[in-house]
């Protein structure tokens, strides 16, 4: 058989209140971290990086492919992945991925119209 409860009303009220000045401590800490966030979004974006990014999409001039493409041509020979990807990043383009290596991997793999492999690793323009 269960215990009746021992609590009295001012044990409760009392519970209650130490909730509510918990509580609005936690949101004055809240607010103040906003501030500080909201700080660091435009001090980020003041140097060119996409504030707040938290996987989001990356908006791009042009596409991956378009890009690859003006790499390789300015390249004017097989470059290799890590050589790509190190243009793609120098030309600009701005990518969210956690692995953009495998993007361009994948992208080269996948446009056969556009790239040919030279060998292991090693792509170029389809001629």
């Amino acid at each position: 058989m269960a215990r009746p409860s021992t609590l009295t009303i001012a044990s409760l009220k009392q519970m209650l209140n130490a909730r509510h000045n918990e509580l609005a401590k936690l949101e004055k800490r809240r607010a103040s971290l906003a501030r500080e966030l909201a700080s660091l979004d435009r001090s980020i974006a003041r140097i060119g990086g996409a504030p707040g990014a938290k996987g989001g999409r990356a908006r791009n001039e042009q596409s991956l492919t378009e890009t690859l493409q003006s790499v390789l041509k300015e390249a004017g020979k097989p470059l290799g992945v890590g050589e790509i990807l190190a243009a793609v990043e120098a030309s600009g383009y701005r990518s969210s991925s956690a692995n953009f290596r495998g993007i361009i991997n994948q992208t080269l793999i996948k446009e056969r119209k556009f790239f040919t492999s030279a060998g292991r690793g090693v792509y170029q323009l389809k001629k």
